[in-house]
């Protein structure tokens, strides 16, 4: 092969390994964090759902939870894959990070 037509290919080389690195490896790092998230959680976890309702755990099957929600105590199945985040965990976090702010202060 010539060297002009390697330098030809250098662009494109460096292209694909920039959309490598800026999307594909962080997409694939965030997949992980929440298949973990989805195989952690359990009953009496506090979740937010995609649609934005947010209810207490209170049974769990294969693939499927059971939501309370409300003053009704209104109870949802849902698939585990529509659990967006995790509330309790995200408390805890923040509550750990404020306590962290005032030891500095």
């Amino acid at each position: 092969m010539n060297t002009s037509t390697l330098l030809r290919f250098a662009p494109l080389v460096i292209m694909m390994a920039f959309v490598y690195l800026i999307i594909i490896v962080p997409e694939n790092k965030r997949k992980k964090k929440y298949r973990e998230m989805l195989d952690s959680l359990k009953v009496n976890d506090e979740v937010m759902t995609k649609g934005g309702i947010i209810g207490k755990i209170i049974n769990m099957q294969d693939n499927f939870v059971i939501l309370q929600t409300g003053p009704d105590k209104i109870r949802i199945k849902l698939d585990k894959t529509g659990v967006l985040t995790l509330l309790s965990e995200l408390e805890t976090n923040n509550g750990s990070e404020k306590k962290a702010d005032t030891k500095k202060a």
